[in-house]
């Protein structure tokens, strides 16, 4: 069997990036052969490395060059870049000849349906509907904005009625898409499982995620003020990057916390940064399903999360395997992680647990599923 993704660039070191590249190793590992078709790598290296059999195509597109522009000029250059995109992917699809073409319903959504190469053609959802391609956001500036926000997210579900079938990481989550043929629930898979647990002795929390709007910083380093008080001697270390980082550290010199939180850049061995922590905290407005907390589960490592939509409470057992507190609630995020500092038997009891827990998610089952889907379509 052959398949194709499709997917914007592979350059930062988490997140659906990792996803991707893991899938596309994993199949052709297992005998498929495998494409992936990025929109605008342009040179730059790929955060994870793809297996050598996998062949990788970058369609040359720099949709970042619009952005300098004022509004008119920007959707010429927009218009432009999409013609050229069109009109490439719809050669490289019909040279590859794929069973099953697969979009992240990102840009590519637009126009993969009307490309007629014989392939099944599916979408993969990694964050909920409400938040796809960042519409939300659109939204809240009002306005034209919020008018053209409406227009597209009416084309991305037209669009995605057309596909062969959509992907999504919860149930929540399906029961959102009643536009779609048909809807299929497949949670992310944890590529590799410790063989130790974490000691859980250090005084250090961890906390993985870009700095967006998503993660929730606002909420994070208040949170955190209030726990330093309380427990001064604990250091939170934060891995991440992007286009908060100025306003992050900015919030975090308003309340004096340089010392207590340490900003670290993104790494590539972040299981091990687990394993060096005792709890891992998560502040996220939403998550298509975060895993992170599946990463840090895995080390043994008790997670508390706000329970926001949606990806937390399918993962975690709140008080059995870690803790999910009030959504946005900076107090309950505080007391959260305040409760499992200072008690250690807890820590350990639901860091044992999520190791347990976690094994759901292993790579043999959570791929097993994606098989099955694609042997039903191609059937």
């Amino acid at each position: 069997m052959k398949l194709v993704y499709i997917y914007s660039e592979i350059t930062i070191k988490g997140g659906t990036d990792k996803v991707i590249v893991a899938k596309a190793n994993y199949f052709v590992r297992h005998g498929y052969e495998v494409t992936v078709i990025t929109e605008a790598q342009m040179g730059r290296a790929l955060a994870f490395p793809l297996d050598p059999r996998v062949k990788h195509i970058d369609m040359g597109l720099d949709f970042n060059s619009q952005y300098a522009c004022g509004m008119l000029k920007r959707a010429y250059i927009y218009k432009s870049l999409m013609c050229k995109y069109r009109r490439r992917l719809t050669q490289v699809l019909q040279e590859e000849k794929a069973d099953i073409v697969i979009t992240t319903v990102g840009r590519g959504l637009d126009f993969v349906t009307d490309i007629h190469d014989g392939s099944r053609k599916i979408a993969e959802a990694h964050t909920t509907k409400a938040h796809l391609r960042s519409l939300h956001l659109m939204e809240q500036r009002g306005g034209f904005y919020r008018l053209m926000a409406k227009y597209m997210r009416r084309k991305m579900c037209r669009k995605v009625a057309q596909l062969d079938a959509i992907v999504l990481l919860t149930d929540q989550d399906a029961a959102n898409w009643s536009e779609a043929k048909r809807t299929v629930v497949i949670p992310n898979s944890l590529p590799s499982f410790p063989s130790a647990s974490a000691a859980l002795q250090n005084k250090r929390v961890i906390m993985v995620g870009r700095y967006n709007d998503a993660k929730g910083y606002d909420y994070l380093i208040p949170a955190w003020e209030k726990v330093h008080q309380r427990h001064p001697d604990w250091v939170l270390d934060v891995y991440g990057s992007g286009e908060l980082h100025d306003q992050v550290v900015g919030w975090i010199a308003e309340r004096h916390l340089e010392k207590s939180i340490v900003l670290h850049e993104p790494t590539s061995e972040i299981m091990e940064k687990y394993m060096e922590s005792s709890i891992c905290v998560l502040s996220s407005r939403y998550e298509g399903f975060s895993m992170v907390l599946v990463e840090a589960m895995s080390c043994g490592v008790p997670c508390v999360s706000f329970d926001c939509p949606h990806g937390p409470r399918t993962i975690i057992a709140n008080g059995e395997d870690g803790l999910l507190v009030d959504y946005l609630n900076v107090d309950a995020l505080a007391d959260g992680l305040c409760k499992l500092m200072e008690d250690e038997k807890l820590r350990m009891r639901l860091g044992e647990n999520a190791r347990k827990s976690v094994l759901r998610y292993s790579e043999e089952r959570v791929m097993g599923l994606w098989t099955n889907l694609f042997n039903s379509l191609v059937r």
